[in-house]
């Protein structure tokens, strides 16, 4: 139960987000500003997403796991774009339920990501509201000048490729809610990875380096790889049976009677916070290496073609798909 003797605004501010603030550009949060000095040579790169009760996350969910996963859906952005993160500014909206053992659990989360991620809080805001808990998340970072990753960029020619697993961020709501039958060591992995998604930091550079357009699989694998697409003017194909699984998204496949439904779900149900992106043909064998080094799976799904749009195959033939993946009404 949440607690009644919850501190103000200002005490909450000082006695849990102060501790987690940049000792220089974050001012000890006692300004109304943060201040970023310049980086000759470079750009700043920003992100911002926010995370709402019962939309984004489960009203079950510990609000460690919540603070993480806000986190770490906007490194993934920054990831994708081939940037390095160094800090962030944070709006808190406490319901009724956040009391201090919330609250401070809410910044345990934080705490320990900072220290895994290298990134600190610069400032933002807190306030308490009637209505369902939601937070937002800025996210600042450095790429070299010019060197920033977008989605315009991919070429015919170019190979489409995936980082990690696809399909584990919808098989986790799943799991959370109760409504997989797998064995428990497999259900725990995937609520583990819908709650603490872990993104691909550790390729960032590698995505800077060879990658001509990037995005972060947030929306689902077929719905972002689209949003490439649109902007850089060109056509994919995307082969669906070569969808990479993990072990729990292969136990749940091998349960399904009609696989090409089953690799559907998988591949616009989004959550996954992988990198999906496009880079010329002669680079692939590099990107396997750079891959291997840092222990990330790698697979190529497809490949950019001439023309406008996506067209999803499944053993050669041509599908089409109800909903390319998940979107906000």
């Amino acid at each position: 139960m949440p607690s009644v003797d919850v501190a103000g605004e200002f005490e909450t501010i000082r006695r849990l987000f102060a501790p987690l603030a940049h000792p220089e550009w974050g001012r000890e949060l006692k300004d109304d500003v943060a201040v970023v000095p310049s980086r000759a040579g470079f750009d700043l790169v920003l992100t911002k997403d926010a995370m709402v009760e019962g939309v984004h996350f489960l009203p079950e969910d510990p609000l460690d796991t919540v603070a993480q996963k806000l986190l770490r859906v906007n490194l993934s952005d920054l990831a994708a774009k081939g940037a390095e993160a160094f800090g962030y500014m944070l709006a808190c909206h406490w319901s009724d339920r956040c009391g201090w053992p919330e609250r401070e659990a809410f910044v345990d989360g934080l705490r320990r990501d900072q220290a895994i991620f290298e990134v600190l809080l610069l400032g933002g805001d807190t306030v308490s509201t009637k209505g369902p808990a939601s937070f937002s998340l800025t996210l600042m970072g450095w790429t070299p000048k010019g060197r920033t990753v977008g989605r315009a960029g991919a070429r015919p020619g170019d190979v489409v490729m995936v980082t990690g697993a696809i399909g584990d961020g919808w098989l986790g709501l799943q799991a959370a809610q109760g409504k997989l039958s797998l064995e428990m060591e497999r259900i725990i992995a995937l609520v583990e990875h819908y709650r603490r998604p872990m993104p691909q930091t550790d390729f960032a550079t590698t995505i800077r380096d060879l990658a001509s357009a990037s995005v972060d699989v947030s929306d689902g694998l077929i719905a972002d790889l689209g949003h490439i697409a649109s902007a850089s003017g060109v056509g994919l194909e995307i082969d669906l049976e070569v969808t990479p699984l993990s072990l729990a998204g292969q136990a749940w496949f091998e349960q399904r009677v009609d696989p090409q439904a089953a690799l559907e779900k998988l591949a616009t149900g989004g959550d996954d916070y992988e990198i999906a992106f496009t880079a010329p043909a002669a680079s692939e064998e590099l990107l396997r290496r750079e891959a291997d080094r840092r222990h990330i799976p790698l697979t190529r799904v497809g490949q950019v073609v001439a023309g406008k749009g996506m067209t999803v195959r499944y053993q050669g033939q041509a599908v089409t798909l109800a909903k390319p993946g998940f979107t906000h009404s």
